[in-house]
This record gives C-alpha cells, structure tokens and sequence, in this order.
C-alpha cells in the first residue's frame, strides 16, 4: 500500500507548511525585537559617552577625530543635522556642522 497520497496526504502538507511559515515568522519576530533592544542599549552608550566626553569632543582635535572615526565605522554620523539630536548633545552650531562637512569632503 501507498502512504502520503490522496487529499489526506495534500491536507497534511499544507498544515505543516502552514506551522512551519508561522514558526519562522515567530522567531523572525523575536529576532527583530532582540536586535531593536540591543540598538537601544546601544544608542544610550553612545549617547552616555558622548554626554561624558562632551568637552573633550569638543576641544581635542586628536579625540573628535576618533570619535568620527568610531561612529562612521558603525553607521553614525554625528554631523549629518545642525539641528539634530548629536548637534544638540555636543552642542555643535551651523559654524561647526558646515566647517565639519566641508572636512568630510575634503578628505574623501
């Protein structure tokens, strides 16, 4: 005799393949909230280090050099608003956000 045949069979397959879609959409799910917690966390060390070193960001050349470096190196850019949250936090005014831009360009 013939097993895994006829409606029966096609009905089981479609409720496995239905479990299965349903399974990955559940741990795609958890996956994105994971990764979205570990942003947050994240961006608050970001944010801890940039309030903590804030004058030193400022007023050390060699330090906002490294400091640029580490945040394009991880998809951050701390000049891309005048008016944003970085230019808020370490205080950068259009002088600086247009004098950083122009440094940008000129170096790549």
């Amino acid at each position: 005799m013939r097993r895994n045949v006829g409606i029966g069979a096609i009905n089981k397959q479609r409720i496995v393949k239905e479990k299965l879609t349903q399974k990955g959409n559940e741990i795609a799910e958890l996956q994105l909230q994971q990764v979205s917690q570990q942003m947050d966390v994240f961006k608050h060390s970001l944010e801890e280090f940039a309030i903590k070193y804030k004058t030193e960001i400022r007023k050390n050349p060699e330090f906002r050099a490294r400091f640029q470096v580490m945040c394009s190196k991880i998809g951050v850019d701390p000049l891309a608003s005048s008016k944003g949250f970085w230019a808020q936090l370490l205080g950068v005014g259009d002088f600086y956000y247009e004098l950083g831009v122009q440094i940008v360009e000129v170096h790549h």
